[in-house]
This record gives structure tokens, C-alpha cells and sequence, in this order.
């Protein structure tokens, strides 16, 4: 009997985690986490920015595709306005081509920067590289955001 008791009380000794041995895993965690929370930033504005691309290349596929249309006569536009889209909701809502509508865009997409369906526009009276519109149509979209991108360039500019 007595050499049972030895047994457990080693049992006893060996149940649980030291403290050493729990702050040195909560370190390790805290280093692992530490280290992935850039990493996830990263990704996550790397996927906006990806969004963001997206909706301008389908916004100004829909604009070139009204301006084909308007080119071939397949409906009357504003005189001044060179076939292009008075305004975006235009597209979204369609014109009529002879007894049934076209859509050119589903919706307006919402810009990942500002998190606002709110988009710069330009016309083709206004400068390339100005942030005035001068509201006669739509030749142009941009970003209203502020922002820089990873490759150094600002949002405004793409």
C-alpha cells in the first residue's frame, strides 16, 4: 500500500500549468497576434482598392457604352452634351431604344474609400485634372476620397 501513495501524489504535483509556463504561451500568442493585425490592414485596404477599380472600370464601361449607342442614333441626346450621360442615375434608369428600355448600370456602386455612393464627375469642357464639374454631362468618374493608395498615387487620380 505504501507504494501507492507516492503515485499519487506525484499526480497531484503534475495536474495543471505553471505560471512560467502560462505567461510564456500568453507571449507567444500576444507576439503572433501582434503580428498579423498589419497584415490583415493590409488585406483589407488591398481589397478596397481592388473594389474601387472595379467600380470605375464598370462605370466607364457603362458611360462608353451610352456614348456608342447615342453615337449610332439609337436615341436623341442634348445637342452640347457630345452623346455622353447627363448625369450617372441616367444609366441606371435606361433610355428608350425604340420600344424597350437599356440599362446601362445595375445600380451606382458605393465608393470603398468614402463609403458613399457620392463620385466625382467631369465633363469634357472641364479640365482632365480638375475636381469642378461643370454639370453639361458625364465623360469622366473619380474618387472623392483623400486618400493614397499603396502604390503612392491618390484615389482621386485612378
Amino acid at each position: 500500500m505504501s507504494a501507492r501513495k507516492p503515485i499519487r501524489m506525484r499526480r497531484k504535483q503534475e495536474r495543471g500549468l505553471t505560471l512560467v509556463e502560462l505567461i510564456v504561451t500568453v507571449t507567444i500568442l500576444a507576439i503572433l497576434a501582434s503580428a498579423a493585425v498589419p497584415l490583415a490592414k493590409f488585406k483589407i485596404k488591398r481589397e478596397k482598392e481592388r473594389e474601387l477599380r472595379r467600380d470605375l472600370w464598370e462605370m466607364r464601361d457603362a458611360i462608353d457604352h451610352y456614348k456608342d449607342a447615342a453615337d449610332k442614333g439609337a436615341f436623341q441626346t442634348k445637342l452640347d452634351s457630345q452623346n455622353y450621360p447627363p448625369d450617372l442615375q441616367t444609366l441606371v434608369d435606361g433610355v428608350e431604344v425604340q420600344t424597350k428600355k437599356v440599362r446601362f448600370l445595375r445600380r451606382i456602386p458605393v465608393d470603398p474609400m468614402t463609403g458613399k455612393a457620392e463620385w466625382g464627375l467631369r465633363s469634357m469642357k472641364d479640365d482632365p485634372t480638375s475636381d469642378s464639374y461643370s454639370g453639361d454631362s458625364v465623360f469622366d468618374v473619380y474618387s472623392k476620397s483623400l486618400g493614397t493608395g499603396m502604390d503612392g498615387t491618390k484615389y482621386s487620380t485612378w
